[in-house]
């Protein structure tokens, strides 16, 4: 039987309105930060539709060692902390090691489990423990199957509030395709499936020492997306993509939010006849 995931006074599954994970790449500052999150909500609040805030504390995983990484984890989570309480939305942001899960656990709403890092057991384990939502992005080097054994790994624990997502997969250097086939497959496990339609463009390596990205193939992919049936759709937003400090080239503008929501949603409603 399939499961929802339960976050604040909504849930995500079937049956359920589409959902969303949507925020900036990396926090880059508390202002811009916060500004960005008042403005989603407004957005999705109009549409009456599930809303998580995200936006990362640290970028461990960057092309160069000269990257922007973040604010780090103490003042991340304070500002991510503040955010949730100034707007009253929940939030999630990504984990990088067993010994950040306690601290990040008292804020987040939802813990994630960045792609590279979704076949840590020991990482898995004590972020499936805090009985927090977890997501798990598909690894690149994965097939869809392969995210069985993640979710066996999560259920050990007793733990049954589980998102799976899909990020697009390795196909030859600096390159990632969508196959949407992931998405059917992963969600056959009986828990909700998320597709992430920013980082699913990007070119890892593709600029030398930055990720590239195709930014103009989000609203086609998101669009296939739904129409294949996912739960809900994670995005990288930012006000002035071409200024960030992460994942430049992929970030959806905030300008273009709305008319991909109204695609999308109308996608989502002749699918399930509503």
């Amino acid at each position: 039987m399939a499961k929802n995931v339960n976050i604040k006074n909504w849930s995500i599954g079937r049956g359920q309105p589409l959902a969303f994970i949507a925020g900036p790449c990396v926090i880059e500052t508390h202002e811009s930060c916060l500004k960005l999150a008042e403005k989603l909500k407004n957005i999705f609040l109009a549409k009456k539709l599930p809303f998580i805030f995200k936006a990362s504390y640290d970028k461990a995983n960057r092309t160069s060692v000269n990257s922007f990484r973040g604010p780090g984890i103490k003042e991340g989570i304070k500002i991510l902390a503040d955010i949730k309480k100034q707007l009253d939305v929940p939030v999630i942001s990504d984990v990088h090691g067993t010994e950040d899960v306690p601290i990040v656990a008292e804020t987040l709403d939802v813990i994630q489990v960045p792609a590279f890092l979704c076949r840590q057991t020991d990482l898995i384990l004590a972020v499936a423990k805090t009985g927090k939502p977890v997501n798990v992005k598909k690894g690149q080097f994965l097939a869809p199957w392969d995210m069985k054994s993640v979710v066996e790994k999560i259920r050990s624990t007793g733990n049954e509030q589980i998102l799976l997502t899909e990020r697009g997969a390795s196909f030859g250097y600096n390159n990632l395709v969508s196959d949407m086939r992931s998405l059917v497959v992963m969600r056959e496990f009986g828990y909700p499936v998320i597709y992430d339609a920013t980082h699913s463009v990007q070119l890892p390596g593709g600029y030398g020492n930055v990720s590239g990205g195709e930014r103009n193939m989000v609203l086609p992919l998101a669009r296939a997306a739904v129409a294949t049936g996912c739960d809900g759709l994670f995005m990288e937003v930012h006000e002035t993509p071409e200024k960030a400090l992460s994942d430049a080239a992929t970030m959806l503008p905030l300008k273009d939010l709305p008319h991909l929501i109204e695609q999308v949603l109308e996608i989502h409603r002749i699918i399930y006849c509503k």
